[in-house]
């Protein structure tokens, strides 16, 4: 029999190390060929770790949540043959020989257990109030009143608890703090006055994985970022129209549109015009990345927690590849086979919660980008057009931006443009 050591493999160009966020295996397990043993993550791409070998469990190293250095051994394997490494379980039979030398154990031998009666420390008379519920006795009738002192009363009142449904022990059935703590103990339903109960439990859920990855840029975006945040109130009836149309008309190759393609090629037209929107700002080296691809992250909600496919180069796509591109990213992301490469790179983000976006929000910019275009619902609202209120289609365009880099002259005329745009969707055709 020999050792197997799996180190954790390299992740990604760059990666010195991965979030180890889930195991597959236990210790003592047996394993097969390219059975997936764990799960690391790192910039929010999830990796697993297959086993190159057959054999069994025997070590594990490193706890959900724990960051490991590239090449760190997380894996040990007893294995059929050699191995690749040396085996350093010489050690453990000697300790497994120890509880042999138990005899330390048999303390119990002393005389003093003749000497007194073995009855006293076992005493099992004193768990029987608590284990048998019998001895509790049944509930009061509706009409009876419960006999206790003030301070009783108090401390059930609080608790919530109908006296009615605890047995005293005491005279003529007298409840006690004692019987209280029984009744307590024992679990037992207890019916409340008021039909409600408090709720005491405190659970503790340990941040790891996606959502610390989140949670860390989050604050990182909001410590750094100074954000205005630029609301406007877009009509969308006649860019629904034409949505329907396509849709309509669409060849069976192509896939359905939905309001996101138009809002990309929009953006794709107002950075071309105020280009310092599509840019990435490094303060530590007080730099303005300012890039010529616009490559649009789509925030997008996932079983494990939110994550932001992108789109690149969305300015050399039309609106069905705008589409395409959308469709074929989601379903990576909600299927978590999502790559690094899908992941990573944005230079501008879309947020949007379709149906439940609300009126209005206050989209977190996606670090270090220095814009965030948030989509609110929409809903048909009527709109006074100089001579009746007509129904129209509204929605509200909540966007962030870098006000260290974006100013809000220059925020509001790039909204305005995207406004401009998606009430008059002819415009996105036209070139140039």
């Amino acid at each position: 029999m020999g050792e197997y050591v799996i180190k954790l493999p390299d992740v990604g160009e760059g990666v010195a190390e991965a979030e180890l966020v889930e195991w597959h295996v236990r210790v003592g397990d047996l394993v097969r060929e390219d059975m997936v043993l764990a799960a690391v993550m790192t910039d929010k791409a999830t990796v697993e770790i297959p086993s190159p070998v057959d054999g069994e469990i025997i070590w594990l190293g490193g706890e959900i949540g724990q960051v490991i250095a590239i090449g760190s051994p997380i894996i040990r394997l007893k294995i059929e043959g050699e191995g690749h490494a040396p085996a350093p379980e010489p050690a453990k039979p000697a300790e497994a020989e120890q509880p042999k030398a138990e005899p330390v154990k048999a303390e119990p031998k002393p005389e003093i257990r003749a000497d007194k009666p073995v009855e006293k420390p076992v005493a099992p008379v004193v768990h029987t109030p608590l284990a048998a519920p019998v001895t509790i006795g049944a509930p009061r009738a509706e009409g009876d009143r419960a006999l206790a002192s003030p301070a009783v009363r108090l401390r059930a009142r609080d608790a919530g608890v109908d006296l009615r449904q605890v047995t005293g022990t005491g005279p003529a059935g007298r409840i006690s703090h004692e019987d209280l703590d029984t009744f307590f103990a024992r679990g037992s339903q207890k019916p409340v006055i008021s039909g409600l109960a408090p709720d005491t439990s405190v659970k503790e859920i340990k941040v790891v994985g996606l959502r610390r990855k989140i949670a860390e840029k989050m604050a990182i975006a909001k410590s750094h970022i100074p954000h205005i945040t630029y609301v406007e109130e877009i009509d969308v009836t006649s860019l629904e129209e034409l949505r329907a149309l396509l849709n309509a008309k669409k060849r069976a190759d192509q896939p359905k549109l939905t309001l996101l393609p138009f809002l990309m090629r929009a953006m794709v037209k107002a950075i071309a015009e105020q280009p310092q929107l599509n840019a990435l700002y490094d303060d530590d080296a007080n730099i303005i990345h300012q890039h010529g691809g616009v490559h649009i992250g789509i925030a997008a909600q996932t079983p494990s927690g939110l994550v932001v496919p992108v789109v690149k180069h969305a300015e050399a796509r039309d609106l069905w590849g705008c589409a395409a591109e959308v469709n074929l990213l989601a379903d990576a992301a909600k299927t978590g086979t999502a790559t690094r490469e899908q992941l990573t790179g944005s230079t501008i983000t879309i947020t949007s919660l379709g149906s439940m976006g609300g009126i209005v929000t206050t989209p977190v910019i996606n670090y270090p980008e220095v814009a965030i275009i948030g989509v609110n619902k929409m809903m048909t609202r009527p709109m006074w057009d100089g001579a009746a209120f007509i129904p129209r289609k509204m929605m509200n365009l909540s966007s962030s931006f870098d006000h260290r880099v974006i100013d809000g002259w220059d925020a509001a005329v790039f909204i305005q443009r995207i406004k401009t745009l998606l009430e008059t969707p002819a415009l996105i055709f036209v070139e140039g």
